[in-house]
């Protein structure tokens, strides 16, 4: 079953965004090494303190409260063994899955509610748009091939948008993303928009999803200025 999310008021294009899977961190982040081949590596975790949840980073103003990587060396743990991932989240069963980018994939990164006005753009025209993550701080993340980070300016360039002017960011080498099944503070939890599956497998590239992300973050922006 799915549920129908509308992506503004006013628009009749619709984004469906699947029910979460039952399952822990350990699951999740075993299935991702398994079935995706995807690098995994454990992040911070929630704790409760007097009743509140806190990070386990100990920042009171941390802006990702257990779901960010937990060192600075986090990158150098991360691995694509099912075993090592297993091991590590026996030993820290409550550890946010934080999925490396710029190896197996990029990322864009866009509000949510441009980022559900791109998505069902895109299905309609036919493109799948793989594998997007949705982030309890309000963002939508589109997994793409690798490479679409550092080209991402200049595509947004040839599309007549400056960059500057979008809230659309992309991450490629040396960033992150938190997975799901990750709990962001008292937010809630990290989930898929569009999970993995056979459907999806093949990752798009960037130049296929940029023209609906950049129409709705450009439409987004006008909306901001109106």
């Amino acid at each position: 079953m799915e549920e129908s999310i509308g992506v503004t008021p006013g628009v009749t294009e619709r984004a469906h965004v699947p029910r979460q899977p039952a399952g822990s961190p350990l699951d999740h982040a075993v299935r991702y090494t398994q079935d995706r081949h995807w690098d995994v590596v454990p992040g911070t975790r929630l704790e409760t303190v007097a009743g509140m949840p806190r990070c386990s980073c100990g920042d009171l103003g941390c802006a990702a409260p257990g779901a960010h990587p937990a060192g600075r060396d986090w990158a150098a743990g991360a691995t694509g063994s099912a075993s090592a991932a297993r091991r590590m989240w026996t030993e820290d069963p409550e550890a946010a899955v934080l999925l490396p980018t710029g190896r197996t994939f990029d990322v864009l990164d866009a509000p949510e509610t441009a980022g559900l006005l791109a998505l069902a753009r895109a299905e309609r025209l036919g493109l799948s748009p793989g594998p997007v993550i949705s982030a309890p701080h309000g963002r939508l993340l589109f997994l793409v091939l690798p490479g679409g980070a550092a080209k991402c300016p200049d595509l947004v360039r040839g599309l007549g948008w400056s960059p500057d002017a979008l809230d659309l960011a992309a991450h490629g080498e040396g960033g992150w993303v938190a997975a799901p099944p990750t709990r962001w503070g008292a937010r809630g939890c990290v989930q898929w928009a569009r999970r993995p599956g056979a459907a999806n497998r093949w990752l798009p590239d960037a130049g296929d999803l940029l023209p609906a992300l950049a129409y709705a973050c450009g439409r987004e922006a006008a909306l901001r200025r109106a």
